[in-house]
């Protein structure tokens, strides 16, 4: 059997024009010696095969390069070459086809089912445990489509969003189906579109009528159980759209599913976890009074105190504009007027005057009570009175100044006619209210009333003429910056400042105007408003602010720009409330095609496909090779001869 100096050289005379792979030279020959691999390369060039391409020699260079030929017989090396040639070709079929495959899939996953209609900020409703019982939305997660209602025709509500404006919601229908352990996918809520103006004229109806339906709404939400997401959220165009579409389609009996398609709604929020440690901080700053030579007793302190943390079915949301942000705006502004008076020791007082923002209003007023337990018995002795100012921004012709002991005690009506007196002047009406304290229910209705327990004379000075119930009226969704009425508050801090100051100067029963328009001690109506307009627009709930919120850190430094030893004083909870992250969120708004239109549009898109592959396939590589793809490939173990 005759040999040759290389393999390629056996080739080209073995098989002419054959179809080879030049890289099936390169497994059998190793190396050569006498020729160099050029000479190698421009054999196999003219040996006419059709599968070489540059790629090929390329990799047959590298073969090639730097080794020894053994001579093999010719039959061997053709019957090698053939072989591997065969697997080759077979693997750029199965290549080929696995492109075609891969590229089939990518169009066909890439096709738009569901088109992103608008990504909205939503707000979750509270979770919270009270006494150890659930109460809120106790879900976060929604991923499902979205009717118009609890009674659309065909519609399964437990694969289902129900989208509704908050001032349309029957609140009895809604119990009903809460109470019957209705199944509901989600709710979704749409207030009316927020507004950062001031407050409107006296008598605004409109106003009123939002903000009394939204407060009964809710009042409702609040103490009930979810076993489903809520969310919150300002209606725009973009959501009035998808709630027209939606009606539409259910009043046509097609209600989104996955059979019909529609709009759905998704939120992809971990579920929420419990607040381990919440704190409540207070903050508290003096203005020393002057005291006598040679005094050495303490002089008597007056405190002026106002809550300025919130509550809502949307903590993100609770604001609490009135409530009260309208007390706490009043107290930095009696800070500020004071300070000017105190800082001359010529018309210092000779009275202590004590200023605490105090947290944990809505509940119970805890943080009133921890703040109080740390007063030493001297200052608790000293206390003359505490004035507690509460939702005083509503546009209102009277206050309401509520106390706990007798109206007939003379301290009471003392304190009651300096401010009547004042206020006469302003055409203002003042009320006295009295409301005695049961000491054996926890029950906190009024802030004075946790100094009237530690035996402190205090009256909560307000607009409200009842006191709100347990997380109640305490800063919700309906109390915006709208609702609170610039002019009324300066007029009620110019009420009590005049008070405070007749009081304070022994002036009770003079007509003495001490905060006078365009003197150095009048109101400031641009400092007032900046403050209003910064409590309107910052959501204040105590569990979820932490020890270093900058709102806190905000009260705190401008307490300590108007009075001494400004402090701040961190406590826990009362363990009767327990509460859970996760406030806010984004809503996904996608419209979905029906699984119907899914199938054909993906049958039609691959026979498109298929039939595009056959046509360029045969068009390029002819019927004979199509054929062959479906055959299957030869043996790599060839038996030589």
């Amino acid at each position: 059997m005759p040999h040759f100096a290389c393999p390629a050289d056996a080739v080209s005379r073995q098989c002419p024009n054959s179809q080879l792979d030049p890289l099936a030279i390169g497994n059998v020959c190793h190396s050569v010696r006498r020729m160099t691999v050029d000479s190698i390369l421009l054999k196999v060039l003219r040996c006419g095969c059709r599968g070489f391409c540059g790629v090929g020699l390329q990799r047959l260079r590298g073969r090639l390069s730097g080794g020894v030929c053994h001579p093999v017989c010719t039959s061997s090396v053709v019957v090698l070459v053939r072989g591997e040639g065969a697997v080759m070709k077979g693997g750029r079929r199965q290549r080929a086809i696995g492109q075609a495959v891969v590229a089939l899939m990518t169009v066909l996953m890439s096709m738009v089912v569901a088109d992103a209609a608008a990504v909205v900020d939503v707000y979750r409703m509270i979770q919270y445990d009270l006494k150890g019982n659930p109460m809120g939305s106790r879900r976060a997660a929604l991923n499902h489509h979205t009717v118009s209602g609890f009674d659309v025709q065909g519609a399964d509500l437990s694969r289902a969003v129900v989208i509704l404006p908050a001032l349309k919601v029957n609140i009895s229908s809604l119990d009903e189906f809460v109470q019957n352990k209705g199944l509901l996918g989600g709710l979704l809520l749409l207030l009316p579109q927020r507004s950062d103006e001031t407050g409107g004229a006296e008598g605004d109806d409109s106003d009123e009528k939002v903000a009394k339906a939204l407060a009964e709404l809710e009042q409702w939400l609040v103490h009930n159980t979810f076993q489903y997401p809520v969310y919150f959220a300002y209606e725009d165009e973009n959501l009035l759209k998808l709630l027209h579409e939606v009606a539409a389609s259910d009043a046509a009996g097609r209600p989104a599913s996955a059979t019909n398609g529609g709009y759905k709604l998704v939120v992809s929020a971990p579920e929420a976890k419990k607040l381990t440690t919440p704190t409540i901080t207070n903050i508290q700053g003096w203005l020393p009074g002057l005291r006598a030579e040679g005094d050495s007793l303490m002089l008597p302190t007056i405190a002026i105190v106002a809550s300025y943390d919130t509550f809502g079915a949307a903590p993100a949301l609770a604001s609490g504009s009135d409530s009260n942000g309208s007390g706490v705006a009043m107290l930095l502004e009696l800070a500020r007027l004071f300070s000017r008076l105190y800082a001359n020791p010529n018309t210092r007082g000779r009275y202590n005057l004590l200023f605490g923002l105090t947290s944990g209003s809505p509940y119970n007023y805890n943080g009133t009570s921890n703040w109080l337990r740390n007063f030493d018995q001297r200052l608790r002795e000293s206390m003359e009175y505490a004035l507690c100012l509460n939702s005083l921004g509503s546009s209102s012709d009277r206050m309401l100044l509520h106390v706990s002991k007798p109206p007939e005690n003379a301290f009471i009506q003392q304190i009651f006619s300096e401010i009547e007196s004042v206020a006469k002047d302003s055409d203002l009406t003042v009320e006295l209210k009295h409301k005695k304290i049961n000491i054996s229910n926890s029950r906190v209705a009024w802030e004075h009333e946790q100094f009237s327990r530690q035996r402190i004379t205090a009256v909560t000075l307000s607009h409200l003429e009842e006191p709100p119930e347990l997380l109640q009226r305490t800063g919700g969704i309906a109390d915006i910056r709208r609702s609170v009425n610039e002019t009324v508050v300066l007029r009620n801090i110019k009420v009590v400042a005049e008070s405070l100051a007749r009081h304070i100067y022994g002036q009770q029963g003079k007509q003495v105007e001490l905060f006078a328009a365009g003197s150095n001690l009048a109101l400031n109506p641009s400092y007032v408003r900046s403050w209003l307009n910064l409590l309107g627009r910052t959501s204040r709930v105590a569990p979820f602010l932490g020890k270093n919120a900058p709102i806190i850190n905000a009260l705190h430094k401008e307490l300590s720009q108007h009075t001494k030893d400004a402090s701040l004083q961190h406590e826990t909870l009362d363990s009767t409330f327990l509460f859970y992250d996760s406030t806010k969120a984004q809503l996904n708004v996608y419209q979905v095609a029906s699984v119907t239109f899914d199938f054909i549009v993906a049958l039609a898109v691959g026979s498109y496909l298929m039939l595009l592959f056959i046509v360029l396939f045969i068009s390029t590589k002819g019927v004979k090779d199509f054929v062959g793809i479906f055959r299957k490939a030869p043996s790599r173990k060839y038996k030589s001869t």
